[in-house]
């Protein structure tokens, strides 16, 4: 089913085509991937959302089985209430809370109690009567409703449920596709890092101005065995904080490889290319690519000497030039 689903969510979210590898040799070019043990977290955490999510709708149906009913029962005992009113509403809210006393019946005489033991049996009350009195305000509530609210509500119910159901593989295939489509790509001169679905991003950094390669790991990271390789160019921080999430963000001058299960490995290939980079003095790749192209050109030495027939022909040619033009003026 994920084969069907995969290019339909590729053409839906506009994702190009897997990236072609950075300047370098071919034969150098290693690609790296998320560890499985990050797509394992991440789908347990997306099972987790959806038990969440149907045990909601699951609550809520039983919650409305059990108001529609008992609608029916004291319908059927007291007959139609009148059409709900704010009045009427706020009144509903408070007998269900406190029920009233009988008119001639004279209110009991209230106990002058501690401050202490008001503070208590204030803090019991919501724990005695709390989904109970909650559930008789929707009764209340439903009871100055007319007849067609509930089936109104259970076609919202039952669209809510389709809803649901029709998200899984959707959000199913954006988490798998997320893992998928992270590439990290190293070749002896350059590396380049795509990373995300919905919101895409890639950066393409040279051996020439890398500057520091360093490996983070925080202890969830730790316990399942993965780590993060934190590459970092001239002119680059160690990123900032997120607004409102504390979430630390990539820079422009940073790359990261996000959860690899072999942050060792990248590293040390990471350095072991830079260090034969500098060795070689290779330069900058768009250096390369400019001489590939016919940009630069080859300046003449200052020592050649002049061309002694050529300038003597040119004379010649010009002499002849103005004895044209005094012939023709005569």
């Amino acid at each position: 089913m994920f084969s069907w689903i995969r290019p339909r969510v590729l053409h839906l979210m506009r994702v190009p085509h897997d990236p072609a590898p950075p300047y370098g040799a071919p034969g150098s070019i290693r690609i790296f991937r998320a560890g499985r043990r990050f797509f394992t977290m991440r789908m347990v955490a997306w099972g987790l959302t959806q038990l969440i999510a149907l045990a909601a709708i699951i609550f809520w149906a039983v919650i409305l089985i059990d108001v529609e009913e008992q609608v029916h029962i004291q319908k059927k005992s007291r007959g139609l209430p009148p059409t709900l009113t704010v009045e009427s509403f706020t009144k509903s809210m408070t007998d269900a809370v406190n029920p009233p006393t009988s008119p001639n019946q004279p209110e009991p005489a209230q106990p002058q109690l501690q401050p202490s033991v008001k503070r208590a049996r204030t803090k019991n009350l919501p724990h005695i009567n709390g989904f109970a009195g909650f559930k008789q305000l929707l009764v209340e509530m439903a009871l100055r409703l007319p007849d067609w609210a509930f089936p109104l509500i259970w076609v919202f119910k039952i669209t809510g449920f389709v809803i649901y159901l029709a998200q899984i593989p959707f959000t199913y295939a954006l988490r798998r596709l997320d893992y998928e489509l992270r590439w990290y790509i190293v070749t002896d001169r350059s590396l380049r890092i795509r990373t995300g679905l919905v919101k895409l991003q890639e950066s393409t950094m040279s051996f020439a101005n890398l500057q520091q390669v360093e490996v983070k790991q925080d202890p969830l990271q730790r316990l399942l065995g993965l780590a993060d390789v934190h590459v970092q160019s001239a002119g680059g921080g160690s990123g900032h904080q997120g607004h409102g999430k504390g979430e630390m963000q990539d820079s422009l001058h940073t790359g990261i490889f996000h959860s690899v299960d072999n942050a060792a490995e990248i590293r040390d290939l990471i350095l072991e290319r830079l260090r034969q980079f500098r060795q070689a003095g290779l330069g900058d790749p768009d250096d390369h690519r400019d001489h590939a192209a016919g940009i630069t050109a080859q300046p003449i030495p200052e020592t050649t000497p002049p061309n002694t027939d050529a300038l003597a022909a040119a004379q010649e040619v010009l002499v002849e030039a103005r004895a044209l033009r005094s012939s023709l003026s005569a």
